[in-house]
């Protein structure tokens, strides 16, 4: 016999609500109907769903599992009712999107605005690892794009393509607890401070590191996180200074608490689209490449020295 899906319902909301008399009151009716119908529920698969200690009930092993499926369906349905409403036209397109771990997070979400601002509904599906996790992922088409701030490495077992998006050097920057009264001056007060510095995955890192030993400055480093975000989240709290690309500098210096300490234009960091097209096509990927390149356009001038 098919599962009646009125039952089901006073099942799953029952199980929500915690009882039978919640249960009832949120759909005004009474508890000897929730009952019932709960009862039947049961007679229908065979088995007890909840096992009834005076007023307690606890969900069985069974219960359990159909409570998994009643969420998935009820949260289906509602999706439909989502979808029905505000998208006529039909379902958003998802575009697939694969992120790399050591990409600001700020600056993810500057690339991507795009995609989502487009006459047709796109719903985004993020996922962060790292490039070697992504790049498999898009080789196996689960992946429309991937983000990151290295081209596709060399030797990769099948062909997937690199389409540069743009540059950014550094911004330095601290909390101003973390600074002396008197003006640091820059590059050289570096060496004084505690520092903050990407995981190795960070394309920058190495880049970062070797151009603190040409300048013979040799701060202490007190932190290294992969994820920059984590990173932003200890410079503010002062713990030390530390780097972005100078593409996202305004929204961190957004936060009063933080002050610039000079950027260093030399020390480039590329963003790059992977994409398993040599000529791109998708309107969520040519969004993004069109926008990311003129907002590191931008940014080029933002570089130049005064």
């Amino acid at each position: 016999m098919a599962i009646n899906h009125k039952h089901l319902f006073y099942f799953w909301k029952t199980a929500r609500e915690g009882g039978v008399v919640k249960a009832g009151e949120a759909l005004h009716v009474t508890p000897q109907t929730i009952s019932g119908q709960i009862r039947l529920l049961e007679e229908s698969l065979g088995a007890e769903l909840f096992d009834r200690q005076g007023r307690s009930l606890e969900l069985t092993e069974t219960g359990r599992l159909v409570l998994e499926y009643a969420e998935e369906m009820f949260s289906l349905s509602a999706e439909l009712e989502q979808m029905v409403r505000h998208y006529p036209g039909g379902r958003p397109t998802d575009f697939r999107v694969g992120v790399s771990d050591a990409l600001p997070k700020s600056l993810v979400y500057r690339l991507l605005q795009p995609a989502v601002s487009l006459p047709e509904p796109v719903r985004i599906v993020c996922r962060e690892w790292r490039l070697e996790r992504l790049l498999a992922e898009l080789l196996e088409h689960r992946l429309d794009l991937v983000l990151a701030d290295t081209p596709v490495p060399a030797g990769l077992e099948r062909r997937a393509y690199s389409h540069h998006l743009g540059e950014s050097g550094l911004s330095f920057i601290a909390s101003r607890s973390l600074l002396p009264q008197q003006p640091l001056p820059f590059p050289s007060g570096l060496g004084h401070l505690p520092l903050l510095v990407p995981g190795e995955d960070a394309a920058v890192r190495q880049k970062l590191m070797a151009w603190l030993e040409r300048r013979q400055l040799r701060p202490k480093v007190v932190g290294e996180f992969d994820d920059s975000a984590l990173m932003t989240a200890f410079g503010q709290a002062g713990v030390g200074a530390f780097a972005v690309p100078s593409v996202i500098e305004d929204e961190c210096l957004a936060d009063a608490s933080l002050v610039l300490l000079g950027r260093v234009p030399e020390l480039r960091s590329g963003y790059y689209a992977i994409s398993m097209e040599r000529r791109l096509t998708h309107p969520c990927v040519l969004a993004i490449t069109e926008s990311a390149r003129q907002k590191f356009t931008e940014v080029e001038y933002l570089e130049q020295p005064d």
